[in-house]
């Protein structure tokens, strides 16, 4: 079977990478990214991956899809249904389209209503953990009618999946959940511990966190956090706007999460790369660029 990718950052690029050192025979894989229509460095970088991974690079939506059996769609949470907008286009009848954008349950609704429309058979899909270092074996959550014939694709593919239930939705709605507990307390972080710093009294909160609950590592963490705030922050942020459509359609307040988005967003703007894996240096990197 044929296996398209719509998006090839760095979750595809991971699962692929994976895919070709596990499997003794890949699937035939074919890749499109927004990123070709830009030209320039943008399309080359595209075409690099592509060629790196031996993945067939397709100019448009439509000729990557061409005889898929099955679609990854792996692009940011806000592209995310515009994605299926085009996949619905080009989708073979009886297609997989699994949806493993961090969206709102409402936002994987409106996509496998459309997708569903074309003939495709959606799912929605969670990634529940970091892509690296385990990348296709990275624990994911399925959901909707096909579900069960996603878990017997993906088993095949050397992949990490469970069934969360036949409703779209089911599966993010967990994954949006948790991001509100997981990226909120990236931003609380940073609001805690760089003002600490630049008050000059880092090692005592510390200390105080430390004593509070012995079993977290704070300093670590703290660092950790940072990072990935400086790394993917950008798309950290897509995600908890996603969060807060989910909190405000189960009526539920969603001040903290908006909040963590503005925190998340305003450290990728910055531009940093993470560099010392120290806290205190990746702080002072932050607290010199950093507005009010």
């Amino acid at each position: 079977m044929k296996i398209a990718m719509l998006g090839f950052g760095e979750a595809a690029r991971a699962i692929v990478a994976g895919w070709r050192e596990s499997l003794e025979t890949p699937p035939p894989l074919s890749a499109f990214d927004i990123k070709h229509d830009a030209g320039g460095e943008a399309r080359a970088g595209i075409v690099r991956a592509c060629a790196d991974l031996r993945v067939r690079c397709a100019p448009t939506v439509a000729d990557g899809l061409a005889e898929a059996g099955a679609v990854f769609s792996l692009v940011t949470a806000d592209r995310a249904l515009e994605a299926a907008e085009s996949a619905a286009v080009a989708i073979g009848p009886g297609t997989l389209y699994l949806d493993g954008n961090s969206c709102a349950p409402s936002t994987k609704q409106a996509a496998a209503g459309l997708i569903e429309a074309a003939g495709g058979r959606y799912v929605d899909m969670a990634i529940m953990a970091p892509i690296h270092p385990a990348r296709h074996r990275t624990p994911v959550l399925l959901a909707g009618e096909a579900a069960g014939e996603a878990q017997a694709l993906l088993a095949g593919l050397d992949m990490r999946p469970t069934l969360a239930g036949n409703r779209v939705g089911q599966a993010s709605a967990i994954k949006m959940l948790r991001s509100v507990m997981i990226k909120g307390l990236e931003a609380l972080t940073a609001e805690c511990l760089l003002a600490a710093r630049r008050a000059g009294v880092e090692e005592a909160v510390l200390a105080s966190l430390q004593a509070s609950d012995p079993g977290f590592d704070w300093k670590a963490r703290g660092a950790y956090n940072l990072e990935r705030m400086m790394v993917h922050g950008a798309r950290r942020a897509a995600e908890m706007t996603e969060v807060a459509v989910t909190l405000r359609d189960l009526g539920v307040p969603d001040r903290m999460t908006q909040a963590a988005a503005q925190w998340q967003r305003q450290i990728a703007g910055l531009a940093l790369a993470p560099g010392d894996a120290a806290l205190d240096a990746r702080a002072d990197r932050i607290l010199n660029r950093l507005a009010p």
